[in-house]
């Protein structure tokens, strides 16, 4: 029998995987990469090890058991040469397609054994697939080709880059072998904060949903995933955005957090009468790309393009930069 390996994007897709007798070993990748520091690093022990901080900075869970995680999945990775075959399985999402970058960059350096790998790149969700759904997938496996292996490539190296200018020029070239992609970068690019009030597109869906009279979190949760095409974020991360609206007095929190109502802050944020860098100075990663009130990468709704922006907080304005 072939001695095959399927990588997936987490521990839930190989349980249904397991159930429907896919047959070889399961390697989980396991990492938001949409969230926190993607920076360029010489190897990819050197990237995982600044994943590692970053998620146990988040509270994420604990260090050590965290390390051994990623360490034993680069392990796995590393030791790729111990198959004949390498089956990638992978969703239409945000969080699935910048693994899948990751994976096949890697492979287009590393893969010196040149071992078969393959692809099955679907719509579907398999945490939501039944057994016989599962199985009939197999159907949609191709081989993974140089284009593949190039076009992925320069995606991920556009997504570790210090600016976000690389990764918006990939909007203009020819993705197709990653039929996902193009939906994702634009997605991806839309979590930086907008030119009319300084959230992301799903903080932004957060805040509208509660100023519609969504108020218990499960209920907000489950209609900004409504507002997505594909779904990506999880709900660990979106509790992130809440409690950091109430932190900054964006939202009250009654009953122990379980009802949630806009401010009058928060409506004039909504509105763009305020930018959120007023409130609260940014200071996050995304991809490569570092932001600061000093360092400020926007998304122009209008325009549907990334630029650069100066924010001055004595005018409470908004500046295109240069």
């Amino acid at each position: 029998m072939v001695k095959i390996l399927n990588i997936v994007n987490g521990d839930m897709a190989i349980t249904i995987l397991k159930k429907a007798h896919i047959n070889g070993d399961f390697l989980p990748w396991n990492d938001f990469l949409h969230e926190g520091p993607v920076p360029k690093t010489s190897s990819i022990h050197q990237l995982s090890e600044v994943r590692i901080q970053y998620i146990n900075q988040q509270g994420f869970g604990v260090l050590e058991q965290i390390q051994e995680d990623f360490y034993k999945r680069d392990g796995m990775l590393n030791a790729y040469h111990k198959y004949e075959k390498i089956i990638l399985w992978f969703e239409p999402d945000l969080y699935d397609q910048l693994q899948l970058l990751q994976v096949l960059s890697w492979f287009k350096i590393n893969n010196r054994e040149k071992i078969k790998l393959s692809l099955i790149s679907i719509e579907e969700y398999l945490g939501e697939c039944s057994i016989e759904e599962i199985i009939k997938l197999l159907r949609y496996e191709e081989d993974v080709t140089q284009k593949h292996l190039n076009v992925a490539h320069k995606a991920w190296l556009a997504f570790q880059e210090s600016t976000p200018k690389a990764w918006f020029k990939l909007l203009n070239i020819d993705t197709s072998p990653l039929p996902f992609l193009k939906y994702s970068i634009q997605r991806m690019l839309e979590e930086f904060p907008n030119n009319k009030n300084g959230l992301s597109r799903s903080a932004h869906q957060a805040l509208l949903t509660i100023s519609k009279g969504t108020t218990q979190p499960r209920g907000i949760f489950n209609q900004c995933q409504n507002y997505e095409k594909y779904k990506f974020m999880g709900d660990i991360l979106f509790w992130k955005i809440l409690d950091e609206f109430i932190e900054n007095k964006i939202i009250y929190s009654q009953k122990n957090g379980q009802i949630l109502t806009i401010t009058k802050l928060g409506e004039r944020l909504l509105n763009g009468k305020i930018y959120y860098f007023h409130i609260k100075p940014i200071n996050r990663w995304i991809g490569g790309t570092q932001l600061t009130n000093d360092n400020l990468w926007c998304w122009n709704i209008k325009r549907k393009s990334i630029e650069k922006y100066y924010y001055s907080s004595t005018l409470s304005s908004l500046l295109p930069f240069g």
